[in-house]
């Protein structure tokens, strides 16, 4: 009759549903024909994600980063632990399937004054007793567990190690995708500094071609200390820029598992980052299957469905057997003699019969927290689903953000070239010159941002997707699995 309380809990059915977008067919995040070259992606269906796949962006000290902060980072410790605390409590509620022993040996010293009087003799006369008792006992008590009380209790356990172990994975890809995306922010620090710094050497230089016409009476003071205000605008923006790639410096060595006095050596550039080409878009049955936050929220769900049996078996008669036995004697020596056992055997039912209605309201907030649990897994699913589905209209935008943003960039610098061999000819006004500039500027500003959107919504995708931990990756040895150098799928 073990286990027949409660229900049986059974894995909700993956989505109905062939794809994460409208339409039957998937979007290619293509720029189309015509305009600058830039590196092309391809979605691939149905495609397994590498469980490294951080490595498709061909980058050493990216993999070697990674590899640092999955062997240090303290959250990632911290969720192992937390694995070993639910396994732990797991084995222990077993142990109520088996009889409970416990032994007791007590040595004491006994007083009985006026031992066998009789009411009204004289009291003086009858002499006190006095003696040592010693006494050896074994206990033996056995709850069965006929309604399956500790079979669901024990479920409940289980499926809560269950979920650790996916807060686990959830915590790895939480991880791993924050140093990419933070290693990709620095790149993009270091390219808008770059751009910022080649624009301020332009502007010098033309300050310096608006000095010489100055001094020769070509152009108007008013002309100079116009550019000399446009150059110190752009030097203006090198400080804000310097201090967010200080704090991205700090926040990689955070990830990393270090101080931040122990700066990590890794350095990141946009041109040392590699798009990946190919990228694998896993069928909608397989993501419920790879995302550790929906497996984690099933696993949910399922303690919250044993914990129903739990309180279901609450309310019906518990049955106890208990036995025990030993020796007694007047000293440490005859305690083991013959004829001194004793043993004792019972056996009790124990029923609830009115309680004020608390077992039966405990019963209904189990089948009420079942049914959150439900609704919160129906929740996840949703997110990761839209998780996936901004990922992928990210990167159908981000191609053409691309295209148009380099051929701004490139548009603005032949503009500005013109401009400055009209300036260095006299031909052109001052203000023609700041517009150049300061277009040029913001161009070159906003295509390192497009470069490092791309490749950020490529990290986001691989992260919505579930990553890639292999479905063998067991504790305590998990990292050797998941960080092996496996072959990559698609690597490209």
């Amino acid at each position: 009759m073990s286990g027949c309380v409660g229900p049986n809990f059974e894995p909700p059915a993956a989505p109905p549903v062939a794809g994460f977008l409208p339409g039957k067919k998937l979007l290619q995040p293509e720029a189309g024909s015509g305009g600058p070259r830039i590196a092309s992606q391809h979605f691939i269906t149905g495609a397994d994600v590498s469980a490294r796949w951080w490595a498709a962006f061909r980058s050493p000290p990216l993999n070697n980063l990674v590899r640092d902060a999955v062997n240090h980072n303290p959250n990632l410790q911290s969720a192992e632990a937390a694995i070993k605390v639910a396994n732990f409590n797991a084995l222990a509620q077993r142990g109520l399937w088996a009889p409970q022993v416990t032994g007791n040996s007590t040595s004491s010293q006994i007083l009985q004054s006026n031992a066998g009087t009789v009411f009204g003799g004289d009291l003086g006369a009858v002499p006190q007793t006095h003696f040592s008792l010693v006494t050896h006992q074994l206990t033996v008590s056995f709850v069965p567990d006929v309604w399956g009380a500790n079979f669901r209790a024990v479920e409940n356990l289980d499926a809560v190690t269950e979920q650790q172990l996916f807060q686990l994975e959830a915590a790895y890809l939480t991880l791993t995708s924050n140093v990419v995306t933070a290693a990709i922010q620095e790149a993009s620090f270091r390219g808008q500094i770059a751009a910022t710094e080649r624009i301020i050497a332009i502007e010098r230089r033309l300050l310096g071609i608006l000095q010489r016409q100055h001094e020769s009476g070509q152009v108007a003071k008013a002309d100079v200390l116009a550019q000399e205000a446009a150059l110190a605008a752009a030097e203006q923006l090198l400080p804000p820029l310097q201090k967010q790639l200080a704090l991205q410096r700090d926040l990689l060595t955070a990830l990393a598992g270090r101080l931040s006095a122990d700066e990590i050596t890794q350095k990141f550039e946009l041109a040392r980052l590699k798009l990946p080409a190919n990228l694998p878009v896993s069928l909608p049955s397989k993501l419920v299957d790879q995302r550790p936050d929906v497996r984690a929220a099933e696993a949910a769900m399922h303690s919250a469905s044993a914990l129903v049996g739990v309180a279901i078996a609450a309310r019906l008669p518990n049955f106890q057997l208990s036995a025990n036995g030993g020796t007694s004697g007047y000293n440490f020596a005859q305690s083991f003699a013959p004829g001194t056992g004793f043993y004792t055997l019972a056996a009790s039912v124990t029923a609830p019969i009115f309680d004020g209605f608390t077992l039966y309201n405990k019963q209904k907030a189990a089948e009420a927290a079942l049914e959150q649990a439900e609704a919160q897994y129906r929740t996840t699913v949703i997110t990761a689903f839209q998780n996936v589905a901004d990922a992928l209209r990210g990167l159908q935008a981000d191609a053409h953000a691309v295209k148009a943003a380099v051929h701004a960039e490139e548009t603005a610098k032949a503009s500005l070239d013109i401009v400055e061999k009209q300036l260095n000819e006299g031909q052109v006004n001052q203000l023609a010159v700041l517009n150049a500039q300061q277009t040029y500027l913001t161009a070159s500003v906003i295509r390192v941002q497009t470069e490092a959107n791309r490749l950020a919504d490529t990290a986001a995708l691989f992260m919505a997707l579930g990553g890639g931990w292999p479905a063998t990756c067991m504790t305590p040895v998990w990292r050797e699995c998941a960080m092996g150098e496996a072959t990559l799928a698609n690597p490209n």
